[in-house]
């Protein structure tokens, strides 16, 4: 079972224990937990047809527990002008969210079919 939620601009696949790292948020605390109710798609168990919502699944939502703060990799701006004797370069490590998923509640509303049958008697 997986889950594709939407945080911080970017689509994330999450999967029911799986540790990784996300955009750091100011209100969270270490073992605390964090729910991502911006669901866009689910996937059940063996070959269930997977769940996709437009553009979000309604009630669908994802909890993890955050284990802590980390810092990201280190990455070099380097800005250079040849003979110009320019050179400037400057560091920078991102602070991220560790967290490990948790429970991925689908409780979705399925989608009434009855609507388009009744339309396509018409």
């Amino acid at each position: 079972m997986y889950a594709i939620v939407e945080d911080s601009g970017s689509q994330i696949k999450l999967a029911p224990g799986a540790v990784l790292d996300v955009d750091l948020r100011e209100e969270a605390s270490e073992g605390g937990t964090i729910t991502f109710d911006r669901v866009l798609a689910v996937k059940g168990e063996g070959e269930a047809p997977a769940t996709l919502g437009t553009p979000y699944i309604e009630g669908a939502s994802v909890t993890a527990e955050i284990v802590g703060e980390i810092k990201g990799e280190k990455i070099d701006v380097i800005k250079f002008k040849r003979r110009k004797n320019y050179r400037r370069k400057v560091g920078h490590r991102q602070r991220l969210l560790r967290i490990r998923v948790g429970e991925i509640s689908a409780s979705a509303k399925k989608p009434a079919k009855k609507k388009a049958a009744a339309k396509a008697e018409e």
